[in-house]
């Protein structure tokens, strides 16, 4: 089977659930040795990045005959994690609504601002509700750049409350300041760059 490239919104989960594999079955094929290395996190592939997926196979199993049996179709539901914050503080104990698809739940976020759930694979987007209706939030899952991306940077500066303009990739004017914000937040020089310092406290912030 050729090489699959990696579309806008693809997700390893979503990659893996159109070809009827599990998401680690791709993943950790001897093939994408390379891609592993250079992506480190399956989460954060990038739009034009190459992935084998390998034929698929078959399995036997000796059952004696004139029974009745039972299998169990192994599988690794993807979940969606989310930490909500406000000023850096978390929103714990939040109630909220999350709605995927048909699927929508109500739940409430843990002590540290945590919500969790499985999501089918193919998921691609979902909605969260907070506030009673007043704040609403459109989440693009399997969209997340990886930090080393200019996209990257911004997405987790955006996500973590600090707003980029809607600027994408090319770092302009609103970005900058975005960045001067953060890194004076978290007692970086406040460059107004994305250097190595910044874009290894936005990795260990954005959980």
């Amino acid at each position: 089977m050729p090489n699959y490239t990696v579309a806008e919104n693809d997700s390893i989960a979503s990659i893996a659930k159109d070809h009827g594999f599990l998401w680690k079955t791709i993943w950790e094929h001897g093939s994408n040795a390379g891609l592993r290395a250079k992506r480190k996190d399956p989460n954060q592939l990038v739009p034009g990045d190459e992935i084998f997926i390998p034929d698929k196979g078959t399995k036997s199993v000796s059952k004696p005959v004139d029974a009745r049996h039972t299998f169990k179709r192994k599988g690794e539901p993807t979940k969606l994690k989310l930490r909500l914050t406000v000023l850096d503080e978390p929103r714990a104990k939040e109630a909220y609504t999350l709605v995927f698809g048909d699927k929508v739940i109500h739940g409430v976020t843990d002590g540290d601002g945590k919500l969790e759930h499985p999501i089918p694979g193919e998921t691609r987007s979902a909605t969260l509700t907070l506030s009673e209706g007043a704040e609403v939030y459109d989440i693009a899952i399997g969209a997340l750049r990886p930090v080393s991306d200019n996209a990257g940077v911004q997405r987790r500066l955006e996500n973590l409350g600090f707003d980029c303009g809607g600027e994408s990739g090319s770092i302009g004017d609103a970005t900058r300041d975005a960045l001067k914000r953060f890194q004076s937040q978290y007692g970086l020089e406040a460059t107004g760059e994305p250097d190595d310092a910044t874009r290894a406290k936005l990795e260990e912030l954005h959980v």
